[in-house]
């Protein structure tokens, strides 16, 4: 596989301190992708990061309802998982994990901060209309291919990832600089759920074999 500078954007999904080790709502092992997107962000000429950046009592808060973290609720948009609180404007959890080169990022894209809708992709809030922007950033750049990884494989990279292909861009997922939360067999069903999609799903090491 080789890629292309002109035509290829690496997506770092929410590299956070809240989705690592110690964070409030940490994927397992998520701080051990850090040196492998650092490596790839070397490797690749464009990259955006995607941050989750949530206002305090968020409407995906299970603290916002008096609701345990995980349970489900009912929103305008329809259903909502309900998470520990986390990624809060300003605060240390919504930083990028502090070994992770985030100068390298062409843009950073914020999602998340409308009280009242969550987030998962990078391209649309959970309503699945409103956009963040970045379709037209990419479009006007002149990228086609999107290369994706980050936390978690299962949620935000999934949704970035079905989300691209909605847009018209390529989308290849780069499994093994990701980590998943595995909800009730979610990363199985992610799994499926993008490749019927048509996302690629490579490991990092034959995006530069000879």
């Amino acid at each position: 596989m080789k890629l292309d500078d002109t035509t290829d954007a690496l997506l770092v999904i929410d590299v956070q301190n809240d989705f690592c080790p110690g964070g409030a709502l940490a994927v397992p092992d998520g701080d051990r992708i850090v040196p492998l997107v650092n490596g790839l962000t070397r490797r690749f000429a464009h990259a955006v990061f995607t941050q989750d950046w949530h206002t305090p009592g968020h409407a995906s808060f299970a603290t916002t309802h008096r609701k345990s973290p995980y349970d489900t609720t009912s929103l305008a948009y329809g259903p909502q998982v309900l998470w520990p609180d986390h990624c809060v404007q300003g605060t240390r959890g919504a930083e990028f994990h502090p070994a992770l080169d985030a100068a390298r990022a062409e843009l950073v894209v914020r999602k998340g901060f409308r009280p009242g809708i969550d987030s998962y992709s990078a391209f649309f809030e959970n309503d699945q209309a409103t956009r963040t922007g970045l379709s037209g950033y990419l479009r006007d750049r002149g990228f086609r291919h999107t290369y994706l990884c980050g936390l978690a494989l299962d949620f935000c990279v999934k949704w970035s990832a079905l989300d691209a292909v909605r847009e018209g861009f390529t989308a290849t997922v780069i499994e093994d600089v990701c980590r998943a939360i595995d909800l009730n067999g979610s990363l199985a069903a992610a799994r499926k759920e993008m490749t019927t999609a048509g996302v690629a799903l490579v490991q990092s090491a034959s995006l530069f074999a000879a």
